[in-house]
């Protein structure tokens, strides 16, 4: 199994400016490339994909410059496969590809992955579905080296097949039970010390 979470990127900010592409481009327009392949590598990490986040930011790099869209989306490609050492594509792929031969504990991983985040929904300090779910889901993507997307499907699978009930169901139900009071709880107790400092002021 491909590991294509190392965050890292293979070359550093000077090896991507000294780069053929990067030595074509001013300072500004080579950090604004360099920020838009990291977005664009978060997009892919995330769910596969990354034509329309692509053709967005190309418009959008191309608009302040002296070049059309084709030649920021050009730009971008480039920079991305010197900062990372391979091409949103091959990335894409290699995702995708760990999805299909998943290893034979990912079952019980995405299980765990599943428990925790109900887990920190009704315990502790609390957290909303949304948020723990995110979390879980992005944790179990980087040890599968898949996209979170997919991550997120295998838990909510696992669950289902050892539970027999949703695990969104289940998550929200917890959420009213345990996180909405936590929460209402402390925007009171804020709005009573608002009320009590302007009383006193």
């Amino acid at each position: 199994m491909t590991d294509f979470f190392d965050r890292e990127p293979k070359a550093q900010t000077a090896n991507v400016r000294e780069s053929f592409v990067g030595k074509s481009l001013t300072e500004a327009q080579c950090d604004i490339a360099m920020g838009v392949a990291g977005i664009i590598d978060r997009h892919i990490q995330k769910t596969g994909s990354f034509r329309e986040p692509l053709t967005d930011y190309a418009h959008a790099f191309a608009r302040s410059e002296k070049f059309d869209a084709m030649k920021g989306e050009t730009i971008i490609r480039d920079v991305y496969a010197e900062r990372y050492g391979r091409t949103m594509n091959a990335t894409r792929e290699a995702l995708l590809e760990n999805e299909k031969n998943l290893p034979e504990q990912a079952h019980d991983q995405a299980l765990h992955s599943a428990r925790q985040t109900l887990e920190a929904i009704s315990s502790g300090d609390t957290e909303p579905f949304y948020k723990a779910y995110d979390r879980e889901g992005s944790a179990l993507a980087k040890t599968l080296s898949i996209t979170e997307s997919a991550a997120k499907s295998q838990m909510t699978e696992s669950y289902r097949s050892v539970e027999g009930r949703e695990l969104y169901e289940t998550g929200k139900a917890l959420e009213e039970k345990y996180h909405r009071p936590r929460m209402e709880a402390l925007h009171q107790t804020r709005a009573d010390t608002r009320s009590r400092t302007v009383t006193r002021a």
